[in-house]
């Protein structure tokens, strides 16, 4: 992809913001630090995640922090910050007994989302966090059982052999 030489970096930053998902619903970094800083804030009290993500974080949660705020302002505002791949850190979480995260986990993980950005964001900016946190929850679930070898029911019974003709 070639560019001009008189746009710069940031013009072509803001000219993508503009047109990021997030700008219509007016959302903007400070929303994002706070969502990210409030949701973290709350997880990190739960019965039920805090012990895995303080566990799998420790004494790393500011970097945790920046990386999530970098994550959401990609997703939502196009800003290309983020640079990770969250699918094999949540694939290797070792709940104990070969037990990873399932569905009681993301659900719950979900539904505090979606108390937090209900509670701190417009309208228009809560149901863009929370379409997108439906999403990616959705998508690391299906990533977790896969490598648990787990096969969604539409892809139907696994075979070793060929179908006879």
């Amino acid at each position: 992809m070639s560019h001009d030489d008189e746009t710069t970096y940031a013009e072509r930053q803001r000219r993508r913001a503009a047109l990021s998902p997030g700008a219509e619903a007016g959302v903007t970094e400070e929303m994002i630090h706070a969502v990210v800083h409030g949701f973290y804030g709350r997880i990190r009290q739960d019965a039920l995640l805090g012990p895995i993500f303080n566990g799998v974080i420790g004494d790393n949660w500011d970097h945790h922090l920046a990386k999530m705020c970098d994550f959401w302002s990609s997703v939502l505002l196009m800003s290309g910050r983020y640079d990770g791949r969250p699918m094999p850190a949540h694939v290797k979480i070792d709940l104990g007994r070969g037990a990873g995260l399932d569905d009681r986990h993301f659900d719950h993980w979900l539904a505090m989302f979606r108390a937090t950005v209900r509670e701190l964001c417009p309208p228009a900016a809560a149901a863009l966090f929370e379409d997108r946190a439906q999403r990616i929850a959705a998508s690391l679930l299906q990533g977790v059982r896969f490598a648990r070898g787990e096969m969604p029911d539409w892809l139907g019974p696994v075979r070793s052999e060929a179908p006879a003709q």
